[in-house]
């Protein structure tokens, strides 16, 4: 399956055309600010031997949304999100696009960025979940 990658202002823009925003990173990421609106599932969850896939992930994206649904995928830089859009490409959803630069931004290896991520780019943040929407809730 594809998917098509886009910026963080390319994304803002598709939320207001009724697309929905996913965020893929962990809880503790999604509490720091996401934007308004997002849904966490997290691909992937912290272990102490580090990131592991989260194996839960499409079975609570296909509990909670239709294939049809049309999805903004977010992380942090943009790899877990590319991630993310495979999974659920393979489990039937045909409408998603990767945010490349994710909510922090893609570094450049060398100290700085090689896109800017939501937060950089100066897009509306919050900290505060709108009910229903964290992973907590959603995995129920």
């Amino acid at each position: 399956m594809s998917f098509e990658t886009i910026l963080p202002q390319g994304a803002a823009t598709r939320l207001t055309d009724g697309w929905t925003y996913l965020d893929v990173r962990t809880s503790e990421e999604f509490a720091e600010g996401h934007p308004p609106g997002a849904y966490n599932i997290p691909v992937a969850t912290m272990s102490p031997a580090g990131m592991v896939p989260n194996e839960s992930f499409l079975a609570v994206v296909q509990r909670h949304f239709p294939a049809d649904t049309s999805f903004v995928v977010g992380c942090k830089a943009g790899g877990r999100s590319a991630m993310a859009c495979e999974i659920m490409g393979e489990g039937g959803y045909v409408t998603l696009a990767n945010m490349d630069g994710g909510y922090h931004g893609r570094p450049d290896g060398m100290g700085g960025l090689a896109v800017e991520g939501w937060a950089a780019c100066g897009l509306e943040q919050c900290v505060t979940p709108q009910e229903g929407r964290t992973w907590k809730e959603l995995v129920g």
